[in-house]
């Protein structure tokens, strides 16, 4: 069964998308970013962590957990701040690593953000 879903929390979606289509157990999460918080406009490891909480609030809508990510794909437009960028996903991947797809692009679709990230997680 194939179900589309945005989650009212996130905002909300103004293009052609949804946040998430969940197929069976798995939940495939369209491309997050900082866009619209306070954190559009900061450094590469605060829209991170807004991304991650993001990503956490599907999950729990989902009743499933960030220990259950099965792959991530990461758009980053510089790889000059990825010291910081490794550490906050060391923070919220724990124990649990995903397989992992990180490419530099040359921008987002606002110049203020500097990362996108889109997930597969397992239900």
């Amino acid at each position: 069964m194939l179900m589309r879903k945005n989650y009212p929390q996130l905002g909300e979606v103004k293009a052609p998308y949804v946040h998430a289509v969940k197929h069976n157990e798995t939940l495939y999460v369209s491309g997050l970013t900082a866009f619209g918080t306070p954190a559009q406009q900061a450094d590469i490891a605060t829209q991170a962590e807004t991304i991650f909480q993001q990503l956490h609030t599907i999950a729990a809508e989902e009743k499933s957990s960030l220990e259950k990510l099965i792959k991530v794909t990461i758009f980053i437009t510089s790889f000059d701040e990825i010291n910081a960028l490794r550490g906050v996903l060391f923070k919220h991947y724990g124990e649990h690593l995903p397989a992992s797809s990180l490419v530099q692009i040359s921008q987002l679709f606002s110049p203020d953000l500097k990362i996108e990230i889109e997930a597969i997680i397992a239900l």
